[in-house]
């Protein structure tokens, strides 16, 4: 049996990051003045000068996570990884949730399944305490099969509390706070998997209740209690764990990051790797693997840490490379 890989199911991250920095060596353009850019691109959310506070914005969609709820026939659930794809984005920086946009593109209009979605997104604002102020709903039947569904959420944090990883030093504890299963990445090679399997999203999960298409439209984790944890401990490092997996924590830092107590990862994370026959590294380089996001702090707050975010301490930061128990990434 071959070994199925991200790559080959559709996406390379290396080429996606390569593209980025495409993009990014053209976008050069600065506002001056009040307004102006605090952040370079490329950190989770952008910063904008508002005098005391910074203005946070970030944008981001469900992706290919929508093809398994048009086969269920399932929306009410998508609105929910749209807000929280974006406002762990914010968090990750730091800043709080004000308020959120969408965007949906329809093949074809359907008023049930656009309050299905509808559904989703109500309850995705309600957790973070975020008004939804508007957003735009485009017709393309030459662009789009199906749907594709995303989002810009605001937010506001104090100057000086900006999370940006810089304050991470060796020998900071870093605390695992579990997801609630594959969250909004790595689906193209989830998809693969099971459709190429004799499975059907339809068929009973095993040792579950819910069938496979259940598991796979569980709703993505939102992270408010992260606010509460930047209140109360002195956090050098927020990184929201999505696609590339693991290997997102090089975002924050240049230091390494060795696991040596990994979050154990749901069912379904098992289930897809031996039906595809899938390397543990690109496990660990595809999907967040149970954990949904880490927050870095010194040893002396990781107890109150974990009891804030419901976390525990995976590891700690080394001077150098990304060690998750004894696989390198």
């Amino acid at each position: 049996m071959r070994r199925m890989t991200y790559a080959e199911a559709g996406v390379d991250i290396d080429e996606e990051n390569r593209s980025i920095a495409a993009m990014k060596g053209v976008l050069k353009c600065r506002r001056q003045g009040f307004g102006a850019p605090i952040t370079e691109i490329g950190h989770y959310a952008g910063l904008i000068d508002m005098g005391e506070f910074a203005l946070a914005m970030t944008t981001d969609g469900v992706g290919s996570k929508v093809l398994i709820a048009n086969v269920l026939k399932k929306w009410n659930t998508v609105g929910i990884d749209c807000i929280a794809m974006n406002v762990n984005d914010l968090l990750a920086i730091g800043a709080e949730p004000l308020a959120f946009v969408d965007y949906l593109a329809l093949e074809k209009v359907d008023p049930e399944m656009s309050a299905q979605i509808a559904v989703g997104l109500e309850r995705g604002a309600e957790i973070c305490n975020m008004s939804i102020v508007g957003g735009e709903t485009a017709s393309l039947p030459e662009i789009i099969r199906g749907f594709d569904l995303a989002g810009t959420a605001i937010g506001y944090v104090a100057k000086d509390r900006v999370v940006t990883g810089e304050r991470i030093s060796v020998g900071d504890a870093v605390i695992g706070i579990p997801s609630s299963g594959l969250h909004s990445n790595g689906y193209t090679l989830a998809r693969r998997i099971i459709e190429e399997s004799r499975y059907t999203y339809f068929d009973q999960m095993p040792d579950s209740d819910q069938t496979i298409g259940e598991v796979l439209l569980e709703p993505t984790r939102i992270y408010m209690e992260v606010l509460e944890l930047i209140k109360r401990c002195d956090v050098h490092g927020l990184a929201h764990i999505t696609g590339s997996g693991l290997l997102k924590l090089r975002r924050i830092t240049p230091f390494g990051f060795e696991m040596t107590d990994p979050l154990e990862p749901q069912p379904i994370f098992g289930f897809l790797q031996e039906l595809g026959n899938v390397e543990e590294a690109e496990m660990y380089r595809t999907f967040n693997m149970g954990m949904g996001m880490v927050a870095v702090v010194p040893e002396d707050d990781a107890s109150a840490a974990c009891r804030i975010t419901g976390g525990k301490v995976v590891g700690r930061i080394v001077a150098r490379g990304l060690k998750t128990g004894l696989l390198d990434l």
